[in-house]
């Protein structure tokens, strides 16, 4: 089904980096508040900067968020070694293309990675990309509302596909 991600894990460390070469993936096109940082907190943990590292050894990096805000934009860049598109309304993937041609990536040897089902996996499939769901970098210290609305979603897509 179009929200049912190619992979399911716990979290962006848990991603198989030696399968996901295996099936020729060369590019890891990656949510960016509560996939990478904690949402809004424009700030990389060590752990994730060391993985990250480890992961630009093998695979083009780059950032695909829907937030818009000007300030927040400015301080993401600075520290931030990989190309970022902000503002890219997904599900929609119009921007999202446009920033894979811009950087030479096609579909079949992309992954787009995301903690939401409803806007990341959907662009990633309308994309033609493999995907991957994870849980939020920060899922342990999410309030209840949140923690409700992604089991919610995530019982969503096991139902539906």
């Amino acid at each position: 089904m179009f929200l049912k991600p190619d992979y399911n894990v716990e979290n962006i460390y848990a991603i198989d980096l030696e399968e996901l070469q295996k099936v020729g993936i060369k590019a890891m096109l990656f949510d960016l508040d509560s996939t990478l940082m904690a949402s809004k907190s424009g700030a990389y943990t060590l752990k994730t900067l060391d993985w990250l590292d480890k992961v630009s050894q093998n695979f083009f990096i780059g950032v695909i968020s829907n937030n818009k805000n000007p300030e927040y934009i400015k301080k993401v860049q600075a520290i931030s070694d990989f190309p970022i598109l902000f503002d890219a309304n997904k599900p929609s993937s119009v921007k999202a293309a446009q920033f894979m041609k811009e950087h030479g990536i096609t579909a079949e040897t992309a992954v787009l990675v995301g903690d939401r089902p409803l806007t990341d996996i959907w662009c990633g499939k309308k994309l033609g990309c493999k995907t991957i769901l994870v849980d939020s970098i920060t899922a342990k210290t999410e309030n209840m509302p949140t923690r409700f609305v992604r089991k919610l979603e995530r019982c969503c897509i096991r139902n539906w596909g």
